[in-house]
Formats: structure tokens, C-alpha cells, sequence
């Protein structure tokens, strides 16, 4: 066994001890905890808070080192957070969300064609399956897997009530998700992450490495693509915002279309995480070095 596999073996170990616990205890107390590591262990990773500060330097350049710790500090709360809620979500979206625009779910669920809904990594992002299949409409998420293969099957088991299906990015998962789609399916994606070879689009005032499948499925099969906004409002509760299906350009160009689209979504979702910084995922690499 090599030195990374062992290592690797032992964070799942790890995982899942975390994992049980979180489980048994109740939803309030599981945040509670997570919120505390989070904010414990999160400000002792050197080179993810060094890329998380830099990040949020370029994007807001007039706060200050101090409101940009604090902002540091409170997106790490978020992120135990959301892990400690990961084994609770049938019970958050039952209880613990205020659903704004619940009709454009049912009318994804209604219309009788395939769609898309999408999101970011923002207060608890995995809410959003989690409401979507309350309300009758099951998705296949697509997802980025596990950097441990060996805690891949906790986050499937998480999501178990969250979704129809689970799609790993890559290009056989693309050919999942365009099938899903063909067959009447609804997607769910996450699409703040970087992809590097995206297409450049500006995201809080640089371009940044953009997937852009969400534009290039939905005007392939021209179905809807409904944006959805997760906001923790205080401890595990939460309020879901979807918005109308977005309109889609129409210039004389089917590349045109796209891009001008991907604009529309980052636009979008940069507007979402001026309001809320704090609950926005900094410490991934989004734009080029």
C-alpha cells in the first residue's frame, strides 16, 4: 500500500467517524459542531486561507485585512456547518427552509420536457435536491467526485434523498447527463467551479475558467434553466430562492448564445455573493493564477 493510499484510507476512517456523529446527533447540535471545527480547524490550513484572502482581496479590494478575516472565518463556520447538516438533509428541506418561487419547480415538474436547475456552492448548497425532490421533482445531480475515493460512497449516501441520480463530471458524464436530458430528465448542477478548459467569461471583474455545459445543454434541447439561490438565514435554516427560467439570447451564432448566456449566470451569481460573502466558497481556485 502506498504512502497516499494509507493516508487516504485514514481520512476516510476519519470521515466517517465524523460522519456517524454528526448523524446521531440532533440537526441544531450536528451545525452547532460542525460551525465549531470549521471555524477551529479551517483558519489552520495555510494554503487554502492564503487562497480563500487572495480571492477575496481581488474581489472586494476596499475591505479592510480585518473584514476580510471575519469573512474568512464565517465562510469557514458555513462549511462545517454544511458538513455537520450533510446527514440531515430529508429534515431540513421538510422543516427548516423558506421556499420563495416554488412554483418554477413545479413547473419544471409540470411542463413535460427535460430542465435544468442550477446553483452554487453557497449556505447550504445541497439543499437544493433535497427541496426539489420534496416537491416531486427528483434530480441527477452532477458532481465533481471525491478527491478520496475511498469517502465517495458517503457523498452518495448523503445525497440518497436528494436526487434521482448521481453524474460525476468528466466526458462520460456528459454523455449521462445529455441522455438524462434526452430522455425528459432534470439535471442539477452547481456551476461556480473552475474548469480549465472552460470558456473566460468575467466573474467579478476577471474571466474565469466557465463550464459552460449548462448553456450549451439548455439551448441544445431548449428547456428551461432555472436559477436557485441558498441562503443560510441562521444556524440550519435556511431560505431557497428559484427564480424564473433565464431568457436565452438569440443572435445569429449558437457560440454567441452561449457565452452570452454563461455571462448572464456568472453576472448572476456574483450578485448572489456581493449580498453574502461570507457564505461563498473562497477557497477554491476559481480564476487563472
Amino acid at each position: 500500500m502506498s504512502k497516499k493510499e494509507l493516508r487516504q484510507r485514514l481520512e476516510a476512517l476519519g470521515a466517517r467517524a465524523v460522519w456517524g456523529l454528526f448523524a446521531l446527533l440532533p440537526l441544531d447540535t450536528a451545525s452547532g459542531l460542525g460551525g465549531w471545527l470549521g471555524r477551529t480547524i479551517g483558519p489552520l490550513l495555510g494554503g487554502v486561507n492564503r487562497t480563500a484572502r487572495k480571492n477575496l482581496k481581488a474581489a472586494f479590494p476596499d475591505r479592510s485585512d480585518a473584514e476580510i478575516t471575519a469573512i474568512i472565518r464565517a465562510m469557514w463556520d458555513n462549511i462545517g456547518r454544511v458538513a455537520g447538516e450533510f446527514p440531515h438533509l430529508k429534515r431540513i428541506a421538510a422543516e427548516r427552509v423558506e421556499l420563495v418561487g416554488g412554483e418554477y419547480i413545479d413547473l419544471l415538474r409540470d411542463d413535460g420536457q427535460a430542465g435544468i436547475f442550477i446553483s452554487g456552492h453557497m449556505g447550504n448548497w445541497e439543499v437544493n435536491g433535497a427541496v426539489a425532490a420534496m416537491r416531486g421533482l427528483p434530480l441527477t445531480l452532477v458532481y465533481r467526485a471525491a478527491n478520496n475515493p475511498y469517502v465517495e460512497d458517503l457523498y452518495r449516501k448523503g445525497r440518497a434523498d436528494a436526487c434521482l441520480a448521481l453524474i460525476q463530471k468528466g466526458p462520460e458524464g456528459a454523455r449521462r447527463a445529455l441522455l438524462a436530458l434526452k430522455n425528459g430528465g432534470h439535471l442539477g448542477m452547481l456551476v461556480d467551479q473552475k474548469m480549465n478548459d472552460g470558456v473566460p467569461i468575467p466573474f467579478f471583474g476577471r474571466d474565469a475558467m466557465t463550464a459552460p455545459a449548462q448553456a450549451v445543454f439548455a439551448t441544445k434541447f431548449k428547456c428551461p434553466l432555472v436559477p436557485a439561490r441558498v441562503e443560510r438565514i441562521k444556524g440550519a435554516n435556511f431560505r431557497l430562492t428559484v427564480l424564473p427560467p433565464l431568457d436565452f439570447p438569440h443572435t445569429s451564432d449558437s457560440h454567441d448564445d452561449n457565452r452570452l448566456l454563461l455571462v448572464r449566470i456568472n453576472a448572476l451569481l456574483e450578485e448572489w455573493i456581493r449580498e453574502r460573502p461570507e457564505q461563498w466558497l473562497w477557497v477554491h481556485r476559481r480564476w487563472p493564477e
